[in-house]
């Protein structure tokens, strides 16, 4: 078997959070009077934490506003992921199985907060579906740097050529290119298949399901 341990990203991959997301980030824009963003700008940051995600939109904003915008934002998500609830993509619970039945270690590396993170998958039933987890607070950098693949793979003890990293988008790709992993690029998620390509995903799929092929081949 080609890879010994693969390392999920979190939102766009494992589960469909964009919407929430999406109307979190507008209703705070709104309620501090900041232009408000499309859809696509706002899921355009999904992959970094929201203080990082909100600097970006708005570089001149203090480090008083951003912590208020990531307050205000983390309260509106806890709202709707009641209203809305996110949900796993379509093969994902039996991917991970599949990957456990043969042997394959299941990680995750995400830029989502440890509270949110352990919640959903308390809620699906998930939380030994994982061997690793390493959520935002877990590396002082995250994604593009490679910390979060370094730390799995040091304390894991596998070699960088024995991982996959799996994310949908190009910061996922870049952790893992950065730490000499593998990457495969999901299209099912915000990010977009040139971007991923741009990136250098090694692989690139339109279902979770097409992993298995991927990881036996």
């Amino acid at each position: 078997m080609r890879f010994k341990v693969v390392i999920f990203d979190f939102d766009g991959t494992l589960a469909d959070t964009r919407k929430a997301i999406v109307i979190a980030k507008q209703d705070t824009m709104r309620a501090y009077g900041l232009p408000v963003l499309d859809e696509e700008t706002c899921a355009s940051t999904i992959g970094l934490t929201a203080r990082a995600g909100f600097q970006k939109f708005y570089p001149d904003a203090s480090d008083e506003l951003l912590e208020k915008l990531v307050v205000s934002y983390r309260a509106r998500f806890d709202e709707l992921k009641t209203e809305m609830p996110p949900e796993r993509f379509p093969g994902v619970d039996q991917v991970l199985s599949a990957l456990k039945d043969m042997g394959v270690m299941r990680t995750i590396a995400t830029a989502r907060n440890k509270k949110s993170l352990y919640e959903f998958l308390s809620d699906w039933g998930l939380n030994d579906a994982f061997s690793y987890i390493l959520a935002g607070e877990d590396t002082k950098r995250l994604k593009p740097y490679p910390d979060a693949v370094l730390k799995t793979l040091e304390d894991m003890s596998f070699r960088a050529e024995e991982a996959l990293v799996v994310g949908d988008m190009p910061v996922d790709i870049g952790m893992g290119k950065s730490a000499g992993a593998f990457t495969c690029g999901v299209t099912y998620g915000n990010g977009k298949r040139e971007d991923l390509e741009k990136a250098g995903a090694d692989y690139i799929i339109d279902s979770i399901d097409e992993l298995l092929s991927i990881v036996t081949a």
